[in-house]
């Protein structure tokens, strides 16, 4: 198989005009739950972060919908190694947002229940793991620092 990057462009391209109704939507779904404006904008650029930065960094890229699947790796890897501002707050955060967001695409009925749930019990299961992982990253780094 070649590698035609023209069309992983195009695919990219159509995943962020995707992404973009998606978070319109879920900005307004947020606002009409009642959550205030500063965790909205905090929702919304985690969720932004998610779904444009990591599911289509590498040559396999994946929609918002396939991104159900693929909290693992983020959260427990590449948000500690690649997100200069990670910490175990911002894991915590991302969490609960990219969480609310997959309800709210649950309810649009992009995603199923099937992908919510396994979402949601990977964030349960494997949150202290990832905890864990940042706070060994967090040592790594100030022990290399000095």
């Amino acid at each position: 198989m070649s590698y035609d990057s023209e069309a992983l462009e195009r695919r990219e391209k159509e995943i962020h005009e995707e992404n973009e109704k998606h978070l319109a939507g879920f900005e307004k779904w947020l606002k009409d739950k009642g959550v205030s404006q500063k965790t909205i904008n905090t929702h919304v650029a985690n969720v932004e972060f998610y779904i444009n930065a990591y599911l289509c960094y590498y040559d396999d890229i994946y929609d918002a919908k396939q991104g159900a699947r693929q909290i693992y790796g983020f959260l427990g890897n590449w948000f500690i190694r690649k997100a200069a501002w990670s910490s175990c707050a911002h894991i915590k955060t991302n969490a609960a947002g990219i969480k609310k967001f997959y309800a709210y695409l649950l309810e649009e009925n992009v995603v199923g229940q099937e992908d919510y749930d396994d979402l949601c019990c990977t964030i349960k299961e494997y949150m202290p793991d990832w905890l864990d992982e940042m706070k060994r990253y967090d040592e790594m780094i100030f022990e290399d620092y000095f």
